[in-house]
Order: structure tokens, then sequence, then C-alpha cells
């Protein structure tokens, strides 16, 4: 069996030690699973989401949060609606680039906005709508939870100037304490790095600008924090391609992606997809990227705007498995990807979503009914969208090989190897390196388990199409004889 190997687009197409496309397909270890549709999961908002983030109580109730340029949502499992939660008078996010950002912190909701929006707060359990936070924070960019403080970064001085290169932490243990030198509050300004352009919390704050990477440890008073510039031959101009499982921080610099683990970064793409992903991207809409970590999948998804689209709006997905190092690409219109938690819904709250079993987003035992559970998802245009539907159709395509050196041959069956659904085939010949690949029509396998076929030439390779409820591509089997010079 010819097991298919990883995606390598940088690779040539001739000898290729993987295969030349692996699209709406999740990477696995021998092969590639299927890749759910993104559906429609809630209604609608009153503009673009550009944030979504899932919050739980002690009790582990879940709260869903969604933000577009105006207000902020809390969506509404009763009827699928997205209700607006803002504080009176709602807000204005300025440009483009800037969308909602959220933590957690204890029982707080903490988002940003960007400059000249106040960090909002709403308490789980007794807020019924954001409200400015107290404590005169300043506006910013980017927010992070780290050990019993929150960080804001990319600021303003408060007179509503930008700081991109300051970031500043509350108390404490004390969200409403912003004061410089109270609480153990401070900031700290990176001079010589760039704009922050992104921050990871946890035990220590990864805080990721334009020409470095810098770690912030805390060491109590009287430095509070200590900052290393630990990542210096790199950084990361594009804030939404930072995304992370853990302390793992994934993020797109100027020749490639990389893999951040706290002391140095390595390069992910090389030889793989970065030469394919800089000659796809239409860098012009680098703002209109969005990454997240889907780690029931193991995967880092990017969400960008190829030269392809037609409107300069995301329409590709470039997916990472981190746990085995392989890549693939779907094409899917999703203008942000994040991950989520669901709130549960009754029988009689499911009429709400559709009254169509039917027409639902995903099937009754999906766990994004259950409440709690984890789902991987986000937002397009104006609803909430989540990767619940039904298997993607998908397509697979092998190296091409010359079976006999210098001379022509036909491959006459294909055997294919998948679990579930429907699955065609196709040989792609041609007579010299030159030609341009001609395929054949796809054949659906006969009676007795291979595609049929009389495709001639010197170089070939087969493409395997998926449809249907189709779960897992493993490879296929070749059966070609030589016909000689011509």
């Amino acid at each position: 069996m010819i097991q298919f190997g990883e995606w390598l687009p940088d690779q040539p197409d001739y000898s290729n030690p993987g295969v030349t496309r692996a699209e709406n397909v999740i990477p696995a270890a021998g092969g590639y699973r299927s890749l759910p549709e993104f559906v429609a999961y809630s209604g609608a908002a009153d503009g673009d989401i550009n944030g979504v983030f899932a919050a739980k109580d002690n009790d582990g109730n879940v709260k869903l949060f969604a933000g577009d340029n105006a207000k902020l949502y809390e969506f509404d499992s009763t009827d699928s609606g997205l209700d607006n939660i803002s504080k009176s008078g709602n807000y204005t996010l300025t440009t483009p680039e800037e969308r909602w950002r959220f933590v957690q912190f204890g029982k707080d909701v903490i988002a940003v906005g960007g400059l000249g929006v106040a960090p909002q707060r709403y308490t789980l359990g007794t807020s019924t709508l954001f409200a400015d936070l107290a404590g005169s924070p300043p506006d910013a960019d980017f927010i992070a939870v780290v050990r019993d403080f929150v960080w804001l970064g990319n600021v303003d001085d408060g007179s509503g100037n930008r700081l991109p290169y300051r970031v500043q932490w509350s108390g404490f243990n004390n969200i409403t304490s912003w004061t410089a030198g109270t609480d153990q509050s401070d900031f700290q300004d990176i001079p010589d790095a760039g704009n922050v352009t992104g921050m990871v919390g946890g035990e220590y704050c990864t805080i990721l600008m334009e020409r470095a990477i810098v770690r912030a440890t805390y060491s109590g008073p009287p430095l509070i924090f200590q900052f290393d510039k630990v990542e210096t031959a790199r950084g990361c101009q594009v804030p939404g391609s930072i995304c992370n499982i853990g302390h793992t921080v994934f993020y797109l610099s100027d020749d490639g992606f990389y893999a951040f683990d706290g002391q140095r970064s390595q390069n992910i793409g090389a030889e793989k997809v970065d030469k394919f992903f800089f000659d796809d991207f239409n860098i012009a809409h680098k703002d209109k990227m969005t990454s997240s970590v889907d780690p029931q999948n193991q995967i880092a998804v990017w969400s960008y705007v190829s030269n392809d689209s037609t409107d300069a709006k995301p329409d590709k997905l470039l997916i990472y498995n981190y746990a085995i190092g392989r890549w693939s690409i779907a094409s899917v219109q999703a203008g942000l990807i994040a991950p989520m938690f669901t709130p549960a819904y009754t029988l009689e709250q499911l009429d709400n979503v559709n009254a169509s079993l039917d027409a639902l987003p995903a099937s009754l035992d999906s766990a994004l009914y259950k409440g709690g559970q984890f789902i991987f998802g986000g937002a397009q245009g104006d609803k909430i969208f989540t990767f619940t539907g039904d298997p993607l159709a998908a397509t697979i395509e092998t190296a091409e090989a010359g079976l006999a050196t210098g001379k022509f041959n036909m491959v006459t069956r294909v055997y294919p190897y998948h679990e579930g659904g429907s699955v065609t085939m196709q040989i792609g010949t041609r007579g010299l390196h030159s030609d341009t690949v001609s395929f054949t029509a796809a054949q659906a396998p006969n009676d007795d388990g291979f595609s049929p076929f009389r495709a001639q030439g010197r170089y070939h390779r087969a493409r395997m199409n998926l449809s249907g409820q189709w779960s897992f591509a493993q490879g296929m089997d070749v059966e070609a004889r030589q016909i000689g010079r011509r």
C-alpha cells in the first residue's frame, strides 16, 4: 500500500516524499482525518463578530460571549440569539485591526477592545451588563492572566496616546488596582523591539513583539517581574497569528511559522509550507488573520485571506498537527476561529436551533448540546459558527513518480483505502516534465474494490476524492504495466 505521507507543497511534485495536496483534511499519523463543516451556531449580531469567548462559573455553568465593533453579546441557548449586554452607550472599536480579546480571572470576565475603549468587566453570577473596569486601567489591545495578575499590552498613556511598546499589570490578585507602585501593580516599557503584538499568560508572560520575544517572570518585590529578551533573531508582526497550547506559542514571523517553548523558537514550516503560504497569503489583509488551537485534535489552525479570495475575506485554513508535525489546508470561510465551551440544551430548546432534526448543525449525540463541552469554532460574518457539520469533501493527491525510468507505463487499477463515505480516484499523467498534467475522469471503485483505468504516460500521480460521511483516508494500491518507449 502507498500510505499517504505528510503534505509538502514546498517540495517538487516529482519524487515528493509526501503528498502534493491535502485539502479539507486534518493530518493524522498514517493518513488524514475528516474536517467537519463550519456551520452556523447562533443568531445574528448587529455587525461582524470579531471576538468569541466562553467562561465557566464555579458550578460549571457556561456563558458564551461575543463582540462586534459596537457591542458585546451573550449567547442565549433558549433561542440561539445574541443578547446585547454592552454597557450603556455601547462601544466604538476605532480601526479594522482592533478586536475584542477576553480573559477570565476568577469569577470575572475582562475584555479589551483597543485604544479608546475602556477595559470591560462582567462578573459571572452577578452582572447583567458589562461595565468599565474600575481602577483606571489603560485602554489596551492585548490581555493575559499571569499568575495572580491581569496584564495589558500595547496600551495608552491615560491621555489617549498609544504606547505600543508598554505592558502594564494589575495589583496582586486585585483587578481594580492599577496605580504603579501599589499592590505590586506596575508597567514596563520595552523600547527596542517594536510594538507588542501579543501576550500569552500562565506561570510567566510571553510577550511577542515585532522584532523580539520577551519573557517576564515573577520575582516579587521590589522588581515584581524580571524581563528577559529570550528571542532576538525574529519576532511577530501579525497579532492574529499567535495562538498557544500551554506555554508552547505558535506564531508567524517574517520567514515562516514557529513554535516558541519559553526558551527558543523552532521553525515548523521550513521546507514544508512556508514558501507555499507566503505565495498564497494576501499580506494586504494580514489584520484579518486569526488563529487558535484545538487540543482535542492536537492542531493549531490559522485562518487567512488568500490571493484567491474575491471579497478580501478569510477563505483558507492552514492546519498544523503539533503532535506529529504535519500540515494540511482547507478551503473554509472563517472570519474568526476560537475555542469555546457550549451551554447545555434541553430537547425543547433544540426547537429554537432548528425545528427540523435533520437541519440541526450537529447530530443529537454531539458534544455541542451537552453543555460545558469543548467545541472548536469561531465566527463567520455576524454569527457564531462551529466545526460540527458533516465532513467536508476532501482531496488528497500523491507525489508524481516515473514507474519505469524513461519508459511509458499504463496504470490499470487503483485500490483506495479509506473509512466511510464515498470515494473516486483520478490518475494524472504527463509524458515530459515540461508538459501540463492531465487527469482522467473520476472513477468510483467497482464491485471488486478497485477503480479501473487505462492511463498512459511516463509520469503518474493519483488523486483521491472523498465525500459523504468519511472519517479516515489511509492510502492506495496502484497496479501498472510497462508499455515501452515512444
